[in-house]
């Protein structure tokens, strides 16, 4: 599987060996929306994905960055009753948003922060308290993201974690299309090669559940998805893969992709992922009052 980088664990259970023991894929289709539940049981069906032992709730709508306000709030919804069911029901919550917030198509995480409704503060019974911080990456605080992550929760000592992230697919029709919801945790930068400790259940010891959106493809990727046209069945998808990567590496490496009008995307969908956090972790409030919460 190394060929195959992505954090999506529905692309790979589409690749050979991803089905079969220890894996069980169910969807459903609503209209222009699909969701897939992918479980992982085994640590053998887990090696042989690159993917933590757990659950991966994906939701994926071809229009999900120029939904109209009506339809993201079902989006919204929908997103927000699967983190409830994910979420222990009572506690305090620390919200992290991950990623460097100097780079827009990694910034998602601090974008959604923003948004987020923190209230640990407030004496107010009917919310539930929330904190949330964007500890921004080694690269400029100095210090691991998970390092921040483990002593904010010894200190805090909430009930679970909820960490956002940028991901990386592997089909570019899954850029910014698609969120995934995971109670497996995070590794910051594993999508793009760069692997760092994880944030999960093992290593602070409370539940850690994590929502994230494509944000970026590999340039083997679309050199790979080119040369599947125009080779047709005259090659198989290993093949083209393999063509792919020598043709993209070079002295710089493989590159990273973004969409051209990343700003604009990434603004949008975090102020959704935000009203669904706050819809998730506030059920006393309609989606319509969080709304007005989101800046």
């Amino acid at each position: 599987m190394t060929g195959y980088r992505t954090d999506l664990a529905m692309e790979r259970t589409v690749q050979p060996g991803g089905l079969g023991d220890g894996v069980n894929v169910t969807s459903q289709q609503q209209g222009d929306m699909e969701t897939t539940w992918v479980r992982i049981d085994t640590p053998e069906a887990a090696k042989r994905l690159g993917k933590a032992q757990g659950v991966y709730w994906t939701l994926t709508h071809p229009r999900l960055p120029s939904l109209t306000p009506e339809e993201r709030m079902v989006i919204a919804k929908e997103v927000s009753q699967m983190l409830r069911l994910l979420l222990p029901p009572q506690g305090d919550v620390l919200v992290l948003g991950l990623g460097n917030r100097h780079m827009t198509a990694d910034a998602l995480g601090d974008r959604v922060v923003s948004g987020v409704l923190v209230t640990r503060h407030l004496d107010d019974r009917r919310m539930r308290g929330v904190c949330a911080m964007a500890p921004g990456v080694l690269g400029i605080t100095g210090v691991e993201t998970a390092e921040l992550a483990l002593g904010l929760t010894q200190k805090l000592k909430p009930s679970a974690v909820l960490v956002i992230d940028a991901l990386a697919a592997m089909e570019t029709s899954h850029i910014c299309t698609t969120i995934q919801l995971t109670d497996t945790g995070i590794s910051p930068g594993s999508g793009v090669g760069n692997h760092r400790q994880g944030i999960n259940t093992d290593w602070l010891q409370v539940p850690v559940i994590a929502i994230g959106i494509p944000m970026v493809v590999y340039a083997s990727t679309i050199v790979r998805d080119a040369l599947r046209r125009i080779l047709a069945k005259e090659s198989t998808i290993e093949q083209a893969q393999a063509m792919a990567e020598e043709l993209a590496a070079g002295s710089v490496g493989d590159f990273v992709v973004t969409p051209r009008s990343i700003d604009e995307l990434v603004q949008g969908l975090a102020d959704m992922l935000a009203l669904a956090i706050n819809a998730a972790l506030q059920p006393d409030f309609t989606l319509e009052e969080l709304s007005h919460y989101l800046h």
